[in-house]
């Protein structure tokens, strides 16, 4: 028996769990966090390294007491994060600013820059990230801060990802060229691929903008994957989460990436993780470059598969603003929803309220709902929403199946699908495939795993899996609800398209409002006789 801690910070809180090898997770807590947005300003995110810090060790005190064991008891601990979470440092890696979150979209004027110039260049990096470079990654957040900060830009040491930074804190790494950078953090959102030498190189980025003359060197460190050490807790920090110095800390990763470890994820699987966004993760022995995905990345899910990651910028996010235009939470929004069949609203709606990461990566997009007549509820919009966020998530898994990437098994994992039922009925029928839940949850499990691999408690990721991950329900599709997913998933398929892509032609949609109609009025007879 031995006993690790794994951590998760997510977007508005960091859970840890304290898990037995033998038992399972024995105990977990959480701390809250704020996240810092402006109303005048709707694409700015930020978070404090102080809070973060702060919240993992009330978190981890709270876990080891609701686990019934002694924090000397813990052999290894592992941490994952949000991502890209940018935090640019000073000396001794003290933070120059607050983090820009994932969330953060005020880099969208740098992300067209870095596009537009690794197309004149023919850059094989952005290749690998999609074929468009997102605000939501670590170089346009770097440039935007480099050029909305002249006073502090002197003072810059380097940029850390989330996870990096944590890592390096709790083992006491103050030099930058000792610092782990993660392989997942830096594959999927910096353009860092092994194969073309690492990160871009320095005369692309000063074409971008010459501010980002020597960044290329700074932002330098210890590349590795989560089944390499990152280092060992210092005596200091020890003390303050109430575990011993010394355990191993293995280099961390995205949440969404350990998530899938923790989901059970083996290859022909394809976890959709989703919670406030939703993240969409693959592995694969082997995998051709695949357009308008956010990143194909060796060793960057599990370290001996290439990892794809794709995703939703919003979920639970659009789920909430619904219910909050409502005056109501999503529980009470939601009850009753399990009542309603698939193209029942008549709305048809593309949930692009908070941009669009995956396929098109366009964060200029906003939300779009058609079909509103005069007896429409917030409800309706909800129901239709989480149709919406089904179809964008079929487009993209038809975009990994057209380039070779295997789904034999679709696990909706995240906090969602533990919660609504409606959500998984809805995607099994968009789907047209049966729909695997984890029966129990599975956020930090993950880090967990990877811990365990740290203490050398299991020698593979698969042994840990086999010994902890949870056992699977079954959603399967409703043929007559498939059906009518069928229908209205031709309709958002183009709209989605149509809508979607900058200097499109005309498309012909005078279709869609009767189709939406005509299938309503279908349903509802159905369901009267």
């Amino acid at each position: 028996m031995a006993i690790v801690a794994g951590v998760d910070f997510g977007t508005l809180s960091v859970r840890v769990s304290i898990v037995d090898s033998e038992n399972g997770r024995i105990g977990s807590a959480t701390a809250d966090y704020p996240l810092f947005r402006k109303k005048e300003d709707p694409d700015h995110a930020t978070q404090r390294h102080q809070d973060h810090m702060d919240g993992l060790a009330a978190a981890m005190k709270k876990a080891i007491e609701v686990a019934g064991v002694s924090g000397s008891d813990v052999e290894a601990i592992a941490l994952d994060t949000t991502g890209s979470s940018v935090v640019p440092v000073g000396d001794g890696l003290a933070p120059l600013d607050d983090y820009y979150l994932w969330c953060d979209h005020r880099a969208k004027g740098e992300a067209a820059l870095i596009t537009g110039a690794a197309r004149r260049e023919s850059l094989a990096a952005i290749d690998w990230c999609g074929g468009v470079y997102s605000s939501e990654w670590g170089f346009s957040k770097l440039l935007h801060w480099l050029r909305n900060n002249p006073e502090k830009r002197g003072r810059i040491v380097t940029a850390l990802e989330h996870c990096d930074m944590v890592a390096a804190v709790l083992c006491g790494i103050n030099d930058p060229r000792q610092v782990p950078r993660s392989i997942c953090a830096m594959g999927h959102k910096w353009m860092w691929n092994a194969e073309l030498g690492g990160l871009p190189p320095e005369d692309f980025l000063v074409k971008v903008d010459p501010l980002l003359a020597g960044v290329r060197g700074r932002i330098d460190g210890r590349y590795a994957t989560s089944d390499q050490i990152a280092g060992r807790l210092t005596p200091e920090w020890a003390a303050r989460l109430g575990l011993k110095p010394g355990i191993p800390i293995p280099v961390g990763a995205f949440d969404a990436h350990w998530d899938a470890i923790g989901a059970g994820i083996r290859e022909g699987d394809v976890v959709n993780v989703v919670g406030t966004s939703t993240c969409i993760m693959a592995i694969a022995k082997q995998v051709d470059l695949i357009p308008g995905v956010c990143g194909v990345v060796k060793g960057s899910i599990h370290p001996q598969c290439w990892g794809i990651e794709a995703g939703l910028s919003a979920t639970g996010d659009i789920f909430d603003a619904i219910a909050r235009r409502a005056g109501k939470n999503v529980a009470e929004l939601s009850r009753g929803l399990d009542q309603h069949k698939a193209g029942q609203t008549g709305l048809l709606r593309l949930t692009w309220d908070n941009g669009d990461r995956t396929v098109l990566v366009n964060a200029e997009l906003g939300g779009v709902t058609l079909g509103w007549n005069l007896t429409h509820t917030a409800q309706d919009e909800l129901f239709a929403a989480i149709e919406g966020t089904a179809f964008h998530t079929r487009v993209i898994l038809e975009r990994m199946a057209d380039h070779g990437v295997p789904i034999n098994r679709v696990i909706n994992g995240g906090g969602i699908p533990q919660k609504s039922e409606t959500l998984n009925r809805i995607y099994a029928n968009v789907l047209h495939k049966p729909v695997l839940v984890p029966q129990d949850e599975v956020t930090s499990l993950g880090s967990a795993i990877f811990a365990f691999l740290a203490a050398g408690v299991f020698r593979t990721v698969e042994e840990a899996q086999d010994a902890l991950c949870p056992k699977y329900r079954t959603v399967e599709p409703v043929p007559a609800e498939a059906a009518v997913c069928e229908r209205l998933y031709s309709l958002y398929r183009k709209l989605y398209f149509g809508f979607g892509r900058p200097g499109s032609d005309a498309i012909p949609i005078g279709d869609v409002l009767p189709e939406l109609r005509v299938v309503a009025a279908q349903v509802r007879a159905n369901n009267a006789g």
